[in-house]
């Protein structure tokens, strides 16, 4: 007979909006079970190796203060660890382009388990790794049940909760339960944007990306064996793309003319070394002479021949062994072949740091997964509410409603459909409660990339921090919730609630308003 447990709250995945839920509603006291399918919580930026993309606001403003304490937690580790950065207030491990906080995978995976470990040394919390959903009992618009199947042990179990929060990183719970949802992109008729194609395409979806992890070693040959499909790799040249994949050029995002890459700074072109480092050696004092170290997430290894969800599960897992074939052989040609400004040709320099992700072929876990399956939500949220051309002022449409704050441009990456970049400006938003709640579902949130926006909004609430808030405030949502013994829905339709409810985000450090 199956195991059943009953709790207050299921949260399924444990990226950082899973981690972010969790944590705001074992703070209000609920019984908590966290599910995420591989060994390691944090999603994006550790699993699936995406340092923090923030917007330029971000030390001072613009987040929870629990992400702000994550941040904080992340640079002290190095600081204690590795004696680094006592003098700077706002240390970059890596010195990475990308980000004011590029930093090892490893580092949040600990400070996230140290941020829940409260919760967890007192069984409030429960966090099943190597465990997904695999059915969803569901009545009317109430679900009743999930169960769960842990990959290691083969075991099952039921979970009976008040309140569902799908953070999974592509909306896994909606088919499950037989929810209504999107993929892809949206007819300009339906939605009105500016840049949405004339007619919709489901199958227009992002690219996604295999990590690896880098160390250079100058004067060492760390070569990798020939991947199975570098041959076809090498050759491969899209129709979108101004060369070869597997060369030094690539569409600029913006304007789509042909944009040179270099792998160091040491000629013209844009630095792909530098765009995520997460180690920069010159930070740190150690005994042994390491490298330093960066992360593989660039144009090259975008894998853009197929979906990983909502295709049969053979597509599925041929997708996967391609895009990890796509990053693989990213490395052998950049070890052999790629051009140097000696004349020269390789990087044998290059050494894959298996041990950044406990990888055997030291991929990251999980592919970094950009855009999600979509909740048909209360609210949609469309291109005019961010972009500077339907507003006068320094903010996009200021939701009355609204339980959080983001910045980030719309930036699409090339997509299943062959369409190339597409990075428009946004300004800064606000996050709306009615795009995390479900049409179809009274005690189910939406706590990830599948919230209720369009194929192109998703290009600016897709990032960390704002992940990271969405999560947050479901967490807050089940508990206040649950507290008056209401549903989302009335709480964003009645204005007292509503204000309530947002005074008591307030007072624990979300923002609701930009500061100009």
């Amino acid at each position: 007979m199956m195991a059943r447990a009953e709790v207050d709250l299921l949260i399924a995945g444990g990226g950082l909006g899973g981690c972010a839920a969790a944590m705001a509603a074992c703070s209000k006291g609920l019984q908590v079970i966290l599910t995420e399918e591989t060994d390691w919580i944090g999603g994006q930026v550790t699993s699936q190796g995406v340092p923090p993309d923030e917007h330029k606001w971000i030390e001072e403003y613009g987040s929870t203060s629990r992400y702000r304490k994550y941040r904080s937690r992340v640079r002290e580790v190095y600081r204690r660890n590795l004696h680094a950065g006592e003098s700077k207030d706002f240390l970059n491990p890596g010195n990475g382009l990308v980000s004011n906080i590029c930093h090892d995978p490893r580092v949040t995976l600990h400070v996230l388990n140290e941020m829940l470990l409260p919760y967890v040394l007192t069984n409030q919390l429960r966090i099943l790794r190597h465990t997904r959903v695999t059915s969803v009992t569901k009545r009317g618009k109430k679900i009743q049940a999930v169960t769960l199947l842990n990959g290691g042990s083969g075991t099952m179990e039921e979970i009976g909760a008040r309140y569902y929060i799908d953070a999974t990183e592509a909306g896994d719970l909606l088919p499950l339960a037989g929810m209504e949802y999107v993929t892809g992109a949206e007819a300009k008729a339906e939605t009105g944007e500016p840049h949405a194609p004339e007619a919709a395409d489901p199958s227009d979806i992002q690219a996604f990306t295999y990590v690896l992890g880098l160390e250079y070693r100058d004067g060492e040959d760390h070569t990798i064996p020939e991947p199975d499909m570098y041959s076809f790799w090498r050759n491969f040249h899209p129709d979108i793309w101004p060369d070869k994949l597997l060369s030094f050029y690539a569409p600029h995002p913006i304007t789509k003319e042909k944009r040179k890459y270099t792998l160091f700074r040491e000629e013209e072109g844009f630095p792909l070394w530098e765009y995520r480092r997460i180690y920069d050696r010159s930070q740190f004092e150690s005994d042994y002479p390491a490298g330093d170290v960066t992360l593989m997430n660039w144009p090259q290894n975008d894998y853009f021949l197929g979906n990983v969800y909502d295709v049969p599960e053979e597509e599925k897992e041929k997708n996967l062994y391609q895009g990890k074939q796509l990053s693989l052989s990213l490395l052998y040609w950049l070890q052999t072949e790629a051009p140097r400004p000696d004349g020269g040709k390789g990087y044998p320099g290059l050494k894959l740091r298996k041990d950044l992700f406990e990888t055997e072929d030291g991929l990251a876990k999980a592919p970094y997964i950009r855009e999600s399956r979509r909740i048909k939500a209360e609210y949609t949220v469309v291109e005019q509410d961010v972009s500077p051309s339907c507003h006068n002022g320094a903010t996009g449409k200021k939701y009355e409603d609204r339980v959080g704050i983001g910045s980030y441009s719309i930036d699409l990456h090339p997509s299943m459909t062959g369409r190339n970049y597409l990075d428009v400006k946004a300004l800064p938003f606000y996050i709306p409660l009615g795009a995390l709640i479900p049409k179809d579902a009274d005690n189910l949130l939406a706590g990830c990339k599948n919230i209720g926006t369009t194929h192109i909004t998703n290009g600016c609430y897709r990032l960390h921090p704002v992940e990271w808030n969405i999560g947050e405030a479901c967490g807050a949502l089940t508990s206040f919730c649950i507290q008056h013994d209401i549903d989302p829905k009335s709480v964003r339709e009645d204005k007292q609630l509503l204000a309530k409810f947002q005074h008591e985000l307030q007072q624990e450090g979300f923002e609701l308003e930009w500061p100009f």
